[in-house]
């Protein structure tokens, strides 16, 4: 029994093996990276999809850094985005042998007890956990989401590595400052290894959105979870994948949309809190194109003033006000900002914005087409080189990938709605008090542990 609860603390062996893998990877990125800002050819797009194949090889936090950077403005050159925004978890999972021990090391030798079945393979397999469904002892069925051993040192080591290869891109050049981004990546990254705090997460969503019918959230079962070990209610589904497969008529195509707009958006505008992961892994689709939200491990609480910021940013787009504007990336918590570096950033927000301030059906192709925002983006970074650079705040990084992910899968969908609309529905009566209230209750009625900001 010992030997089991120290599942985690015998993986010294793998690590070194892991270090040595990915010491070479990322040391080869630097390299390239160093070159690619001063202006060297150093074969960068092979070797970008070089290290998209070797980090798709591993478990773990590395392969989930690298796809989070790969959606933030300015963090990689264009040719590792493209490939690292497509990684995904392609390593198989663990085995039986190690099923029983995670299981017996959280709940004890008797943990077959609770239930009824437990099935030996995992039905999904992640970068820092798989899944197993099972049957509960009175019958409920269930997902457990078990964590790979090994995982802190993993992490640890992981994001050392990220830090070392993607701070010399940063030493060759400062436009779009990133030590905040860095920051905000590792701390989110590492409340992902718990599960306990991930549960919190269920809890609070299931609050949230319990008023929204389209949006099914699973109940987390607090008695068979622990810090490695998060027991759910069982969602029925099919994959996003599936989904858009089948001959989707345009209501349902519009429906799914709609729920999952709601999904992401309700919680932020009215609670200050994002889903930072709109993988879409992480969604699966119920009964009456019912959406089923998954995977609640990057979530994030904005400060009440940042999400009044997001909100104004709008409002002076809309209306033309660049004095608002600037007042509202102050809010956000952007630095280092003058007033032209702030007419910069608005020909961003202006594309960011634009089907929300578009008071028509439209798709999110003809509002926010991608290779329009290749263009727009690098237009961005050449005037925030002559103004002097910019230091993103924290909060923008997951806002950021959340809205990289839907607008693809809305584009994905072929969704035809009024975005506006939907978006004013939303923000109706906003008031920065009224939502700091409403969330200091959700977060203690939820259980969710304050958050290192």
């Amino acid at each position: 029994m010992a030997r089991d609860r120290n599942l985690d603390k015998t993986g010294f062996v793998d690590n070194v093996q892991r270090l040595v893998r990915t010491s070479g990877a990322m040391g080869g990125v630097a390299a390239r990276l160093a070159g690619h800002r001063i202006g060297l050819n150093t074969g960068s797009a092979n070797h970008a999809e070089g290290l998209r194949s070797a980090l798709g090889a591993l478990k773990g936090p590395l392969m989930k850094g690298a796809q989070l950077l790969s959606t933030i403005p300015g963090a990689l050159p264009d040719e590792y985005a493209q490939e690292l925004a497509h990684l995904q978890a392609n390593a198989p999972p663990m085995g039986w042998s190690f099923v029983r021990r995670r299981m017996r090391a959280e709940l004890g030798d008797e943990w077959q007890k609770n239930f009824r079945a437990f099935s030996h393979d995992a039905v999904a397999a992640a970068s820092l956990g798989q899944v197993h469904r099972a049957v509960l002892a009175d019958g409920r069925e269930v997902a457990c989401k078990l964590q790979y051993p090994g995982m802190q040192g993993a992490m640890e080591s992981d994001l050392r590595q990220l830090r070392t290869a993607l701070g010399v891109y940063g030493f060759f050049g400062n436009t779009i400052r990133q030590d905040e981004v860095y920051a905000e990546l590792a701390d989110r990254m590492r409340e992902e290894l718990d599960y306990e705090r991930e549960a919190s997460h269920l809890r609070l969503y299931r609050l949230m959105l319990k008023h929204t019918p389209s949006v099914s959230i699973p109940e987390p079962v607090g008695s068979l979870t622990t810090h490695r070990l998060l027991t759910m209610g069982w969602l029925n589904g099919r994959s996003m994948k599936s989904v858009l497969e089948a001959e989707l008529s345009q209501e349902a195509r519009n429906a799914i949309a709609r729920a999952l707009f709601q999904a992401w958006y309700k919680p932020v505008y009215h609670y200050g809190v994002i889903h930072g992961d709109p993988h879409m892994g992480n969604f699966t689709i119920g009964d009456d194109n019912r959406l089923n939200l998954l995977d609640f491990g990057a979530v994030r609480v904005f400060t009440p003033r940042f999400v009044g910021g997001v909100v104004d940013l709008f409002t002076a787009l809309r209306d033309g006000d660049g004095e608002r504007a600037y007042a509202a990336y102050q809010a956000w918590g952007f630095r280092n900002l003058t007033r032209e570096t702030a007419e910069v950033l608005n020909e961003w927000a202006r594309f960011f914005y634009r089907p929300l301030v578009t008071d028509r059906e439209c798709t999110m192709r003809e509002s926010n087409d991608p290779a329009e925002a290749r263009v727009i983006l690098e237009r961005v970074y050449e005037g925030l080189k002559k103004t002097g650079g910019v230091t993103l705040p924290r909060e923008f990084v997951l806002l950021d990938r959340s809205a990289i992910g839907l607008g693809s899968a809305f584009l994905r969908l072929g969704a035809r709605l009024n975005w506006h609309r939907m978006f004013m529905e939303l923000i109706e009566g906003f008031n920065v008090d009224t939502l700091a209230a409403r969330q200091r209750e959700a977060l203690t009625r939820a259980g969710v542990k304050p958050v290192k900001a």
